[in-house]
């Protein structure tokens, strides 16, 4: 596995490639940081997938709007995870969902009535390839921004960037990753 970390507007981000995909993009001091890692991974600025993932970050921070599907990635984590961070993949920018959306979604695939919107809070806050697979889009029913792993603060800035955030946003006095 390579890494190198790259300098972003919110944060230090250290990307990780198992050498044919990215499989981890975490934002410094955020929750569940390199979670998904079993070795440390060797500094290498020369690794083609990780360079290609820091020209989508230079594109995306530029106001670029980037294609997930440009990258390669392999975000390790059970299938039910597997299946929350690709309905993430097909948000739109500047376009935010809620827990409960995502769980319709998920419950509808099932043949089922109802899916857990928790379950589906608990996979995309383990998101490891934070910002290109865009948890950062995801809030409460009533418009609260909670449950980003990156903090708040990142996940304001980051609807900011992308002209996400509407005037029934808040942040809520308590909640998850506040």
């Amino acid at each position: 596995m390579k890494q190198i970390v790259y300098e972003s507007p919110v944060g230090r981000i250290t990307l990780v490639s198992d050498g044919g995909a990215l499989i981890g993009a975490w934002i410094e001091g955020q929750k569940y940081f390199a979670a998904t890692l079993q070795e440390e991974p060797e500094n290498d600025p020369e690794e083609p997938v990780l360079r290609q993932a820091a020209a989508w970050l230079d594109a995306y921070f530029a106001g670029k709007k980037p294609a997930v599907s440009d990258l390669p990635l392999q975000p390790r984590g059970s299938a039910f995870r597997q299946e929350v961070w690709r309905l993430l993949c097909e948000i739109p920018y500047g376009e935010t969902v809620t827990y409960g959306e995502l769980a319709d979604k998920i419950a509808a695939a099932r043949g089922m009535k109802r899916f857990s919107a928790q379950a589906v809070g608990g996979a995309v806050g383990h998101n490891p390839i934070s910002i290109i697979i865009p948890c950062h889009r995801v809030v409460g029913a009533d418009g609260s921004l909670t449950g980003y792993a990156g903090g708040i603060a990142r996940k304001v800035s980051l609807l900011k960037h992308e002209g996400a955030l509407t005037d029934r946003m808040y942040v809520p006095e308590k909640g998850t990753a506040l």
